[in-house]
């Protein structure tokens, strides 16, 4: 193996050679999808091999300048396969939601959509925020895309603290982005009145499961984590028909 690398890269043109081929060779195989690839990316290492065998026989500028061929190499590679991989994620349909039922015996809420133009803050309906609320009640928003959703919430008295989202698929009771929701819907809250007070969202957030066009029923759960170190608990609870976002 030693010698075979020592006549292939005993030159400055060589080396040079054997990487663009690599990379050509690269280029086809994604191209036809030839199961040939990983025998490619194992030949390519041998310029890492190449590498320490010309730092032995101390001849540092050609060990160099081969080091930035294979790093050059595997970067290339590197992004080969994340836009690949995007394409892969575009083109597969997410069939998380195709056989899950609505179930038609249980009170399920659409979300009311968003007004848009201004600011986004102001692109909730009047109608809904500006009602009057007598009692504990939660109002889910479509965002500008499936699957984006914002959020109002409103409480009589209560401690500070922090409310947040977690969501469930009703029929399976399965958690929905459960390790991103809680701190993309999170709020901080305080209300030392007895009059019903209104907090809201100003931004989205989102769920992933499922895809545009393949609605499914959502239990949302409004949970509350008091400043004063008291025990997280549950404050309300609505059923949604909502939708994944499209990735």
């Amino acid at each position: 193996m030693i010698k075979y690398l020592s006549f292939f890269f005993n030159s400055w043109s060589k080396p040079i050679l054997f990487w663009i081929t690599s990379i050509v060779l690269l280029i086809l195989c994604y191209v036809f999808e030839n199961p040939i690839f990983e025998n490619i990316c194992f030949i390519i290492f041998g310029l890492l091999i190449s590498v320490f065998f010309q730092l032995s026989k101390k001849e540092w500028l050609k060990s160099i300048v081969t080091a930035f061929l294979f790093g050059g190499t595997v970067f290339f590679l590197f992004i080969i396969y994340l836009v690949t991989a995007f394409f892969i994620e575009q083109d597969t349909p997410d069939t998380w939601a195709d056989h899950l039922t609505i179930p038609k015996n249980i009170q399920i809420d659409n979300p009311v959509d968003m007004e848009f133009g201004g600011r986004l803050e102001d692109m909730k309906p009047d109608s809904i925020t500006n009602r009057v609320v007598t009692k504990t009640e939660f109002q889910l928003y479509n965002s500008f895309q499936p699957g984006l959703y914002e959020y109002d919430f409103w409480v009589g008295k209560i401690e500070s603290g922090k409310i947040y989202l977690k969501a469930f698929e009703i029929t399976h009771n399965e958690a929905l982005s459960d390790d991103r929701l809680a701190r993309s819907s999170s709020l901080y809250i305080y209300n030392p009145t007895d009059s019903i007070m209104k907090f809201g969202t100003s931004d989205h957030f989102t769920i992933y499961e499922g895809d545009w066009g393949k609605p499914y029923a959502g239990r949302f759960e409004v949970w509350f984590k008091p400043d004063n170190g008291k025990k997280e608990r549950k404050l309300f609870s609505k059923n949604y028909k909502i939708e994944g976002w499209m990735r």
